[in-house]
C-alpha cells in the first residue's frame, strides 16, 4: 500500500516545479518542521540576522529576475525584516516570503511566539498575506502567492504557516498554474500619446527603474534616440534604466519639487517611462510642473499611476510600451541636441588620506571591469558615483527602495549569489558609508562562507554626512547622534571571515582593490574620507 503523501512532499515538489529551490532564512522552532530533510536538491542560504535574510534574497531575485524564497522566524524574525521588506516592495521584488507560526492546536490560548494577528504584521508592504485555513491548503497557498508575487507590478507575498501542517497528510498533487509577468498598452491610448510626442517641439524623457526590471534597456535606448530628446533618471534610483554614458543622458533629477520644475522649464513635453513622477525627498515648494508643460507617464504599477500629482497615464510593462510606441514616432532632426555629459577622463596626483569622495570615485573609476555590478549606499556621496561609476550595463546598478540603510551589504551580498545562480561571472562592487555598513555587517559572513565575488569600499567619514546635510537644508542645529567616533571596521570584518584592509590614500586604495579582484571570496577596503554636504535642494 502506497504512503500517502503529506502536506511537505507535495510543497516541495511544488517548489522544486517553480524554479525555488533556494531558500533565504535563519531557522527559528517554527520553522524546523518545514526545514526538516532538507532536501539536497535544494540550497539553504544562511543570513544571521532577519534584516539581512531578506535583502540578500532581494539581491538575489534582482539579479536573477526571477520569484525568490524567503522563510523567517514568526512575528520576531518577520519583525526583524520589515525594513528590508519595504525596500523589496518599493523595488518591486517578487519574493514569497513565509514565516512559521505556533501549533494550530494550541493558537487559542497565545502559547510563546505565536504570531497573533500574523496576516497582519507584514502590511501594507506586501501584496498579498494569508495564513492557510487548514494544513491541505498550503501547496495552493504557495501556488497562489508564486501567481501574485509575479504579476505587475511584482512584489512580496506573505504565507504564515503553522508548524504543525506539514505533516498532515495532502489532498494529492499541488495544481500547477502559470502567470504573466507583463501587462499589454491599451492601443489606442498608445496611438494618442505617439500623436502627442510627435508634436512636440522640445521633449525630456525620465527613464526609470521598471524598464532596467522589464530588460528594456535596448527598446528605451532606442525610444530615446527616436524621440531625439535629453535623457534623465529617476532621483534616488534603486535601478538604472538607461546607459549613463549616452549621448543623451544628462544625470539624475533632483530631489526636490522646485528644482525639478527648473530642470522641466522649457520642454513643452515630459515623457516618464518605468519611474515615477517624481521621487522627491525634501520638501522645497515650487510647481509640480512648469506652465506650458505636458507630461506621459507609462508604468505598469496603479499605485505610482494615481500618486501622481500630474500627467496623464498609460498602464503597461515598459518593454511592451517602448516596443509598439517608437514605430509611431516621427523622425525628428530638428529638436535640439542635448549636450552630453564631461566624462573625461580623471586626473591629478596621488593623495593621501583623508580621501575625498571625488578621489575615492575616480581611482576606482580606472580599475572597475566594465562588467562588474555596483551596489551603492553612500547617499552622501551620490553626485560622486554617477560621475565616475556610472551604470553602463543592464541589470548592473543596485540600491534600496526604500531609503531606509542597511540594504546595501545583504544586497550586495544577494547580487553575488544570484549572479553565480544563474551563470554570469561578474565581481560586485558595493561603495557603503560607514553608518551603513553597521546597519547590516553580518551579511559580509555569509559573504565570506560562500567565498563571493565582492569588494566593498566601506566610507569611513566619521559621520552621518547625509543627516548632516539635512540639518542645515532644515536650519536643525545641534541634532544628536551624528557622530560614529570608535569603529574598528578592518577588525570587524575580519571577524566575520573577512579578507580586510584600511589604506593610507589614492595609491593605496589602486593597490587593494587590484589585489581584491584577484582574490577568492569578498574583501572589504576601508578608506577614511573627509565629509562632506551632500546637495539636497
Amino acid at each position: 500500500m502506497a504512503t500517502q503523501s503529506t502536506v511537505w512532499d507535495v510543497t516541495y515538489d511544488l517548489l522544486r516545479t517553480l524554479g525555488l529551490t533556494t531558500v533565504f532564512g535563519n531557522p527559528g522552532s517554527t520553522e524546523q518542521t518545514f526545514l526538516k530533510n532538507f532536501p539536497d536538491d535544494f540550497t539553504y542560504v544562511l543570513g544571521l540576522q532577519e534584516a539581512s535574510v531578506l535583502a540578500m534574497a532581494d539581491g538575489f531575485a534582482q539579479s536573477t529576475g526571477k520569484p525568490t524564497l524567503v522563510n523567517l522566524h514568526t512575528a520576531a524574525g518577520t519583525g526583524n525584516a520589515m525594513g528590508s521588506l519595504v525596500a523589496a516592495y518599493k523595488s518591486n521584488t517578487p519574493l514569497i516570503v513565509t514565516a512559521g507560526q505556533q501549533t494550530r492546536e494550541m493558537s487559542l490560548c497565545e502559547p510563546y511566539l505565536t504570531n497573533t494577528g500574523a496576516t497582519q504584521l507584514p502590511l501594507p508592504w506586501v501584496k498579498w498575506s494569508y495564513e492557510p485555513a487548514r494544513a491541505q491548503d498550503v501547496p495552493a497557498a504557495f501556488m497562489r502567492a508564486y501567481t501574485v508575487a509575479l504579476q505587475p507590478p511584482a512584489g512580496p507575498v506573505y504565507l504564515s504557516i503553522p508548524l504543525d501542517d506539514w505533516e498532515k497528510p495532502a489532498l494529492g498533487p499541488a495544481v500547477v498554474r502559470t502567470a504573466t509577468n507583463r501587462c499589454a498598452p491599451d492601443a489606442d491610448r498608445l496611438h494618442s500619446f505617439a500623436e502627442r510626442i510627435n508634436r512636440a517641439r522640445r521633449p525630456l524623457l525620465v527613464i526609470g527603474p521598471e524598464v532596467d526590471r522589464a530588460d528594456a534597456w535596448d527598446a528605451g535606448v532606442q525610444f530615446a534616440e527616436a524621440v531625439h530628446a535629453p535623457v534623465y533618471g529617476s532621483a534616488l534610483t534603486d535601478r538604472a534604466g538607461f546607459p549613463e554614458d549616452h549621448p543623451l543622458w544628462q544625470g539624475l533629477l533632483p530631489m526636490t519639487i522646485a528644482e525639478v520644475a527648473e530642470v522641466l522649464r522649457g520642454h513643452d513635453l515630459v515623457i516618464v517611462v518605468g519611474a515615477q513622477v517624481f521621487r522627491y525627498y525634501p520638501y522645497v515648494a515650487g510647481e509640480y510642473l512648469p506652465e506650458g508643460s505636458e507630461l506621459l507617464h507609462i508604468t505598469n504599477d496603479p499605485f505610482l499611476a494615481g500618486a501622481a500629482p500630474v500627467g496623464d497615464s498609460l498602464l503597461s510593462d515598459t518593454l511592451l510600451a517602448l516596443r509598439e510606441l517608437t514605430p509611431l514616432l516621427e523622425s525628428k532632426p530638428d529638436r535640439p541636441t542635448p549636450t552630453p555629459l564631461d566624462r573625461s577622463p580623471a586626473t591629478g596626483e596621488a593623495a593621501s588620506a583623508p580621501l575625498t569622495p571625488h578621489q575615492v570615485y575616480s581611482t576606482l573609476s580606472a580599475l572597475k571591469p566594465p562588467s562588474a555590478a555596483l551596489a551603492n549606499e553612500s547617499t552622501s556621496t551620490m553626485a560622486e558615483q554617477q560621475r565616475w561609476l556610472p551604470a553602463v550595463r543592464p541589470r548592473s546598478f543596485f540600491a534600496t527602495g526604500s531609503g531606509g540603510i542597511g540594504w546595501g551589504v545583504p544586497g550586495a551580498v544577494g547580487v553575488a549569489l544570484g549572479d553565480r545562480a544563474v551563470g554570469r561571472k561578474r565581481h560586485v562592487v558595493a561603495t557603503i558609508g560607514d553608518g551603513s555598513f553597521q546597519y547590516s555587517i553580518q551579511a559580509i559572513w555569509t559573504a565570506a562562507q560562500h567565498k563571493l565575488p565582492i569588494v566593498f569600499v566601506v566610507m569611513r567619514n566619521g559621520e552621518y554626512a547625509v543627516l548632516k546635510s539635512f540639518a542645515l537644508l532644515e536650519k536643525t542645529p545641534n541634532v544628536p547622534g551624528l557622530d560614529l567616533p570608535g569603529l574598528d571596521i578592518e577588525s570587524l570584518a575580519v571577524g566575520f571571515g573577512c579578507r580586510a584592509v584600511t589604506v593610507d590614500g589614492t595609491e593605496h586604495l589602486a593597490k587593494e582593490f587590484e589585489a581584491a579582484l584577484g582574490v577568492e571570496g569578498p574583501t572589504v577596503i576601508v578608506v577614511p574620507t573627509t565629509p562632506q554636504v551632500a546637495h539636497l535642494g
